[in-house]
Parts: structure tokens; C-alpha cells; sequence
């Protein structure tokens, strides 16, 4: 392939490549060959043609005959906010270490930003965990990557992913025929699932809390996911507002989402219930900080009970989920409650649970059965 690329095309089909350009590879990929930026043709959560970005890395050396298989992978949280796409960011160190072991496998991979993240013109909304979205990110992203790469790329393909990865992954797996490749299955790692079910039990796990320290790490938490929700859904339900969701003046910080990665949106949070706290007694009793009926909210409910969830309908191809006992961010009983449900039982799913993983370790454990799992489904030719 070359090593630059501008198409001016008026063609809005998913998949069509818009822009190619040739990337430094820094010295922590050190499998990787040739790193490209794409911009992309998607479909957003209104319907709507869009543009989307995302790199691919491809291993060193020649490809095989019949080309590179494709790994998508899928992206943890960053935020809502345009600068906090991954092609934009330095990526989480344990994410690198992940995908260079891919590449030493043999595999290209493709990182989508998702809906909203990264375009050029910075004026999309990132739809934070609309299933729909982050599938057809995924999807067309393949196809881009293939369309460009041509016979280095093989038509297979996978997809893996962690927390909110997990999640698009899962959705990857759901919408798979829209690439009209040879998917192959999906590997969700810790994926979320049954959001309203998350930030319920979040917030009685976080009540049995007595280090006040613990309690608003956990708040804080659940009010970064809250924050990032209703800024995402603001992109179809632009009424929404976060003064629904929020009390003052917590609706004021949350709003940071839409300019502010969720790592610096979270430690704000956080920082202001230190601040109450200590001006209460180390007390957060009567901190303002959700609308008690938010979740009853028609936009909010929609979302979470339908346009967020994983497995609704039976998927045709292989699924391995990790889960951790430990974890506390999506808890085990989250995702033991989506497989519990008619479709992933009709489904070719393997669990793998182990009671000491967190949310970090989940992943950080596992790498090498990772790329095992993806090549006892993806062997390379």
C-alpha cells in the first residue's frame, strides 16, 4: 500500500476510505511495521453518514499469501470529548503491551476511534456505549482497513476488546454481516453490560463503604459513567440536559465531559467531595449529586434498556467473556445477568471467571490467553 493517501469522494458507503496518512511508529510498538491514521465513512447513531478515525498497525515483514487476518480492537473508556480519541493519545501502557503481542502473532490490527472521537471536523458528540455506534465504528473500520490494504489484509477477522471495548465488542459480534467478511468471533473482556443495573448496585456497594477515601473513589466513579452517558446521549436527545441528571452544582462539573477526558472528569468529581467532606466532618451525607429519578428519564431509560445492551439477539459466531469476581466497575453479577438472558444462551458463548480478577487485572492477566483465544479462532494461514 502506499504510503499516503487523500481520496475527495463524494461516496457516503460505510467503509470508504476518506484519508490515509503514514505515522511515526514509536519505540513501544516494536512489532509493528507500518503505522497508518484513517478517516473513514460510518453511519451515526441518527442515521446519518459520518466520519470516523482510527489507525492501523501492521506486523513486520511480508505478509502471508493470504494476507494478514484483522484484529479490531476495541477501546476502553477515554471520554466523550474528541481529544481524548486513542489515534490522538498515548495509549495505556498495558494496551500497547496487548497489541504488540498481536502483531508478533501475525495479526493486523485495527484501532476505530469510534462515532465522535477524532473526526476532523470535532463537531460529533461520541455516543459513549451506544451499542449500535461502537459496532458500526468497528465494522466499517475493517472494512476501510481492508479496502486500503488490499491482499495484505485477509478477510478474517475478530474483534477484542476491554470495559467499554468489551462492550462494542459485543456489539461488533451482533453486527458483523454489515462488513460481509469472514468474521470469526469476538472476545469480550469484562464488557459492560446492564448499565442501570451497574450504577445501582455501584451505589449500594458504595452506602457499605466506611473508608470515606473508598466511597468517593466508587461515587466518583459512577458519577464519571453518568456524566459520560448523558453527554453521549445529548448527540440524539440534544434536550437532554445535565441539570436533569445532576443537582447543582455537581451538573456543572459534569458537564466537563463534553470538553474533558474522564480521567481528569472523574478526579474533579472526586476532588470536590473531598473538598465537602472535609468541611463536613469527613461526611459526604447530603453531597448533591444525582437527580433521584434520573434513571426513569425517558431518553436516559431508552438508552439503558435497549440502545446500550449486548446480546439481545442470538450471534452466529464463537464469543469467550472474562469476568472478575473482584471487579468493581462492572461487577460479575452485571454480566452473569446478560448471560442469563434467551440470546446469549442460543449463543456459542465461553465464560471464564475467576473471583481474584479486577477490572485491571481482568485484562492485565490474561494477555497471552488473549492471543491464544484469537488464534484458535483466527489461525493464521
Amino acid at each position: 500500500a502506499p504510503s499516503s493517501l487523500s481520496v475527495k469522494v463524494a461516496s457516503t458507503k460505510p467503509g470508504t476510505i476518506l484519508s490515509v496518512q503514514s505515522q511515526t511508529i514509536s519505540s513501544d510498538f516494536q512489532h509493528a511495521g507500518q503505522r497508518y491514521l484513517m478517516t473513514y465513512r460510518s453511519r451515526g447513531v441518527n442515521g446519518e453518514p459520518i466520519v470516523t478515525s482510527g489507525f492501523i498497525l501492521l506486523p513486520k515483514g511480508q505478509a502471508p499469501k493470504q494476507g494478514w487476518p484483522i484484529l479490531a480492537w476495541a477501546h476502553g473508556t477515554t471520554g466523550v470529548a474528541d481529544k481524548c480519541a486513542p489515534s490522538k493519545t498515548a495509549l495505556n501502557l498495558h494496551v500497547e503491551d496487548m497489541i504488540n503481542k498481536l502483531l508478533a502473532a501475525g495479526y493486523v490490527v485495527v484501532a476505530p476511534d469510534y462515532e465522535g472521537l477524532g473526526e476532523p471536523s470535532s463537531n460529533e458528540a461520541h455516543p459513549f456505549l451506544n451499542l449500535q455506534s461502537a459496532a458500526f465504528s468497528i465494522t466499517d473500520a475493517v472494512v476501510a482497513a481492508r479496502n486500503y490494504l488490499g491482499n495484505q489484509a485477509a478477510k478474517q477477522w475478530v474483534t477484542v476488546g476491554h470495559s467499554q471495548g468489551g462492550h462494542a465488542a459485543l456489539g461488533a459480534a451482533q453486527y458483523a454481516s454489515r462488513a460481509q467478511l469472514d468474521y470469526k468471533g469476538t472476545i469480550a473482556i469484562a464488557p459492560a453490560s446492564n448499565l442501570a443495573a451497574i450504577l445501582t448496585v455501584g451505589e449500594q456497594r458504595a452506602a457499605q463503604l466506611t473508608n470515606v477515601e473508598d466511597k468517593i473513589n466508587t461515587l466518583a466513579m459512577l458519577d464519571t459513567y453518568t456524566a459520560l452517558i448523558t453527554a453521549g446521549l445529548r448527540n440524539k436527545n440534544p434536550s437532554l440536559s445535565y441539570q436533569q441528571v445532576f443537582k447543582s452544582p455537581t451538573d456543572g462539573i459534569a458537564a466537563l465531559a463534553d470538553t474533558e477526558c474522564s480521567d481528569v472528569l472523574g478526579a474533579t468529581l472526586g476532588e470536590v467531595m473531598v473538598e465537602y467532606a472535609a468541611e463536613n466532618e469527613w461526611r459526604i451525607d447530603g453531597y448533591p449529586r444525582r437527580q433521584p429519578n434520573f434513571l426513569s428519564l425517558p431518553d436516559v431509560s431508552q438508552f439503558l434498556s435497549k440502545d446500550s445492551q449486548p446480546l439481545q439477539v442470538k450471534v452466529n459466531q464463537p464469543v469467550i467473556i472474562y469476568q472478575g469476581g473482584a471487579d468493581a466497575v462492572v461487577p460479575k453479577d452485571a454480566t452473569d445477568l446478560l448471560l442469563s438472558g434467551p440470546a446469549a444462551k442460543q449463543s456459542n458463548i465461553q465464560y471464564r471467571v475467576d473471583m481474584t480478577w479486577n477490572h485491571s487485572t481482568v485484562y492485565e492477566n490474561n494477555m497471552d490467553e488473549i492471543v491464544k483465544d484469537v488464534q484458535s479462532l483466527m489461525p493464521i494461514q
